[in-house]
């Protein structure tokens, strides 16, 4: 089966992503009122789905790839 991206994010970052992400969510959430603190927060869950999954598009956009290290 091949894959439909290739990951271009190392594993540091996923997980910086992954916490960033989740804690922008509830900040927003809690502390920004009604509609906008939804909406920042579904932002913030994006970000943390690209540390997840390990496939950024933006940085595919400027055609960043992982090194043989990473």
């Amino acid at each position: 089966m091949a894959a439909f991206y290739v990951k271009n994010v190392p594993g540091w970052e996923r997980a910086a992503r992954v916490l960033a992400g989740v804690g922008a969510a509830g900040y927003a959430v809690f502390s920004l009122p009604g509609p906008l603190g939804w909406l920042v927060a579904a932002g913030a869950l994006g970000i943390a789905m690209s540390g997840l999954v390990g496939f950024c598009p933006m940085c595919a956009m400027f055609g960043r790839r992982l090194g043989p290290r990473d």
